[in-house]
């Protein structure tokens, strides 16, 4: 979440008028995240985010997104609930922008994570790819080989002006990981952006799931490696294998990995360290002075591909193959 579209008072209350949800109280901006413009509205009624949908959004795709998050809560996921105006519609517009009401999640995001936590998330996770099996949409990942090919290919001055070398390093990388990408492994619906600000807890257990805006349908197992890289590793680089353990511990509580995922593990987590490399270089230099957002430093993912690049096999991970 962060704020690129600032709003005054008057286009937050005629755009909230036709909801429902009695007259604005107050809102606020939200800082977090680097993709939407987010704000914490108050009214008679609760709290509610307001979104809108900045570039990097494709506005085809936003009745996936919505209509996932629906399908998500029928089936017991707790993730923010899209709302309807009193024209049936979850999508409208606002300052030139797309823009939608979801409900607010009680709990907080953890600055500070603990085995415990990475098992929660492995269960919610794998909750989440269950839950969606019967969800009829379909969005292909446009984050994915093809995508890190062009991006690579874009990157070039941008690596080699972050550290020198830093191109060919890559590059390198990219080719051992698009020779061995698997070609067939379990699929559906994934979130692809689960990280700890976009997890609520309360008492030690997920409260929320929030920031739909990457999911897609790829192989589970992408997800899983997403959430390694993302879970896993501590503020000095270093991985942490007993967190990695326990949150492959959790998923597989509600859903068993086949031979072939864990077999798949390293070169996953290898790519999705790359897709996350590119995406923060490009918005490490492209991000307005104006937003009210911080960007993320690429550094922690290129500290997370060379990890990837050394792995052994799955037990690098806590996994033992059969």
């Amino acid at each position: 979440m962060a704020v690129y579209t600032h709003l005054n008072a008057d286009q937050v209350r005629a755009y909230i008028a036709g909801y429902g949800i009695g007259p604005l109280e107050t809102y606020v901006g939200i800082a977090d995240g680097v993709e939407n413009t987010n704000y914490l509205l108050f009214t008679a009624s609760g709290r509610y985010i307001l979104t809108l949908y900045e570039k990097r959004v494709n506005e085809a795709d936003l009745p996936y997104f919505l209509g996932l998050m629906e399908h998500l809560s029928e089936r017991g996921i707790p993730c923010p609930v899209p709302l309807h105006d009193r024209s049936g519609q979850t999508l409208g517009q606002l300052a030139g922008r797309p823009a939608a009401l979801v409900t607010f999640l009680e709990g907080i995001a953890r600055s500070r994570i603990e085995p415990g936590h990475c098992r929660a998330v492995g269960r919610a996770l794998a909750h989440l790819h269950t839950a969606s099996s019967d969800f009829e949409e379909s969005r292909p990942n446009g984050l994915s080989l093809d995508a890190w090919e062009q991006a690579l290919a874009e990157s070039e001055a941008r690596l080699e002006n972050y550290a020198a070398g830093l191109y060919e390093e890559v590059r390198d990388d990219f080719a051992r990981v698009a020779a061995a990408w698997p070609s067939s492994l379990p699929k559906g619906v994934i979130h692809a952006d689960l990280f700890p600000d976009n997890v609520f807890f309360r008492d030690g257990e997920v409260s929320g799931l929030i920031d739909f805006y990457f999911a897609c349908n790829d192989f589970f197992a992408y997800d899983l490696a997403i959430c390694i890289n993302a879970w896993c590793f501590e503020r000095d680089a270093d991985f942490n294998i007993t967190k990695a353990a326990a949150l492959l511990k959790g998923y597989e509580e509600h859903r068993a990995l086949a031979a072939e995922e864990i077999a798949a593990l390293p070169i996953l987590c290898a790519g999705s360290a790359m897709r996350f490399l590119f995406t923060r270089l490009a918005d490490w230099d492209s991000t307005p002075s104006s937003a009210m957002v911080r960007p993320k430093d690429p550094a922690e993912y290129l500290g997370r591909l060379r990890f990837h690049r050394a792995a052994r096999g799955p037990d690098s991970y806590g996994l033992e193959t059969a």
